[in-house]
C-alpha cells in the first residue's frame, strides 16, 4: 500500500497544488526594458544533477552561450513575430474601447479581449482610428467626438482611413469577443494593423522606453503571436554566428503565443487546468534536423518554453511527426518527455504554466531553489529579464 503521509507524498501534493509553485518578488526585479545589446542579459546556468539541491547555479553571461553548448547540439526557436494586436477605439456613444486581438477564426473575423466588456452588446460597432490618434484619445479623458473627414487640401495630408468591427457573439472560453472588422477589399486586417495598432507588451511593463522590434527577436519572421517567446530575445545576429560557427546548429518552430501561454491558473488542483489552443507548425525539415541531430549523439535544447510546447505538441502520438494546427498541451511534473533535453528561458510568474512547464524538466522544489538564487543574486525577470540555460547534464533529477 502507498505511503500517503511521507515527505514524498506532500512534495506530490504540491506538484498537483497552484499554490505550490508561488514565490515573492520584489517590484524593482521586474524588468521594464531590455537589456542592450541583447546578448548582455545576464545568464543563469543549471548544469548538473545537484543545481538548486545541494549546489548553486553558475552566473554566467548570455553571450557565453557557445562555450556552453556542445558542437552538434541543436537550438530549436520559435519564429513567431508579434502583430500590433492592441487596438484603441470608441464606441458610436463616445465610449471608449480597448482591443486586444487575440487569433483569426474567419477571414477579418477575430477572437479579442475586449475592455471594458461587460456591458458590451451583440450587434454593437466599434470605430477605430490610425495609431497617432486612437492611442492619444484613448489616454484622454474627454469623450471621443464623431469623426469628420476634411476635405484634402494641398496645404493639409489626405485623412487616414477608418476602421470598425462589429460585435458577433461572445467566447465562454476566453471571456473575449468575436469581432467581424470592416476592412477594405483586397485588404487583410494584419495588413492594416500596422497603421491602427500597437504591439501589445505585458501588463507588468509599466514604463518600458523599448521599441517595437526590441519585442522581437531577431529572426522572427511568422506574422500571429501577441506576445513575444521572450528566451528569444537575448539572441543577436553576431552570437548566431558565433553558434554557427562552432556547429551549435538552429532549427525553427512557429507557435503563435496566445491567451493560452500567459492566461494565470485559474484552478487549485494544477491537473485541472485546461490550456487554451495555440497555432503551431513544426516542418519536416526540422523533424529531420532532429532526428540527425539526436541519431549523432546531439542534444536538442528548446529555446523558450513556447518551442518546447510546439516539440513536444507535435510529439503528442508518442514520436514527433511534421504538425501543423493547433495544441492544447499542458506540461506539469510527471510529464513523459518525448523530444526536448534542455532548455533556454527567462523567470516565470508565479503559479503560471510557464512555471509549471520548467517544474516537468527539473523539479518544482529545486527550481523555487534555483529562483530564491536569482533574486538573490538580483537577476532581472519575466519578458526583457535576464534568462536560464537548464542543461540536458541537469535535468530529470528530482522531477
Amino acid at each position: 500500500m502507498k505511503d500517503t503521509s511521507g515527505p514524498q507524498a506532500k512534495d506530490f501534493e504540491l506538484d498537483c497544488s497552484v499554490a505550490g509553485y508561488d514565490y515573492e518578488l520584489a517590484p524593482e526585479l521586474i524588468a521594464q526594458n531590455p537589456a542592450v545589446p541583447r546578448d548582455s542579459s545576464r545568464l543563469l546556468v543549471v548544469n548538473s544533477p545537484t543545481t538548486g539541491i545541494e549546489a548553486a547555479p553558475l552566473h554566467h553571461i548570455f553571450h557565453d552561450l557557445p562555450a556552453l553548448l556542445r558542437s552538434g547540439d541543436l537550438l530549436v526557436m520559435n519564429n513567431t513575430r508579434v502583430i500590433p494586436a492592441r487596438l484603441y477605439g470608441h464606441k458610436s456613444t463616445g465610449a471608449k474601447i480597448q482591443v486586444l486581438l487575440l487569433e483569426e477564426r474567419q477571414h477579418n473575423c477575430w477572437l479579442a479581449l475586449v475592455k471594458p466588456g461587460k456591458s458590451f452588446k451583440l450587434g454593437a460597432k466599434i470605430i477605430f482610428e490610425p495609431r497617432q490618434l486612437g492611442i492619444r484619445d484613448y489616454k484622454d479623458s474627454s469623450p471621443i467626438p464623431s469623426p469628420q473627414s476634411p476635405v484634402p487640401s494641398p496645404q493639409s495630408p489626405v485623412p487616414s482611413p477608418q476602421l470598425t468591427a462589429t460585435v458577433l457573439e461572445t467566447d465562454a472560453a476566453t471571456g473575449g469577443r468575436l469581432l467581424q472588422f470592416d476592412v477594405p477589399e483586397g485588404k487583410t486586417l494584419v495588413q492594416l494593423l500596422e497603421v491602427f495598432g500597437e504591439v501589445p507588451l505585458p501588463p507588468y511593463i509599466t514604463t518600458s522606453e523599448a521599441a517595437d522590434e526590441q519585442y522581437q527577436t531577431v529572426y522572427a519572421k511568422q506574422p500571429g503571436a501577441i506576445a513575444a517567446p521572450t528566451a528569444g530575445l537575448h539572441f543577436t545576429p553576431e552570437l548566431l554566428e558565433k553558434l554557427r560557427d562552432r556547429q551549435i546548429n538552429q532549427a525553427f518552430v512557429t507557435l503563435h503565443v496566445g491567451v493560452g501561454t500567459f492566461r494565470p491558473v485559474e484552478v487549485e488542483d494544477v491537473t485541472t487546468h485546461q490550456m487554451h489552443e495555440e497555432w503551431i507548425e513544426v516542418p519536416a525539415a526540422t523533424v529531420e534536423q532532429i532526428r540527425a541531430t539526436k541519431a549523432a549523439g546531439g542534444r536538442i535544447i528548446a529555446v523558450g518554453t513556447t518551442a518546447v510546447r510546439a516539440l513536444e505538441g507535435a510529439a503528442k502520438s508518442g514520436n514527433l511527426q511534421p504538425f501543423c494546427g493547433k495544441t492544447d498541451l499542458f506540461i506539469y511534473p510527471g510529464y513523459q518527455w518525448r523530444v526536448v533535453d534542455g532548455l533556454i528561458t527567462n523567470f516565470h510568474l508565479p503559479r503560471s504554466s510557464l512555471l509549471m512547464l520548467v517544474s516537468a524538466l527539473i523539479g518544482r522544489e529545486r527550481l523555487l531553489n534555483i529562483y530564491n538564487e536569482a533574486i538573490a543574486f538580483g537577476y532581472r525577470f519575466y519578458s526583457f529579464g535576464d534568462a536560464m540555460l537548464i542543461l540536458p547534464s541537469a535535468v530529470g533529477v528530482g522531477s
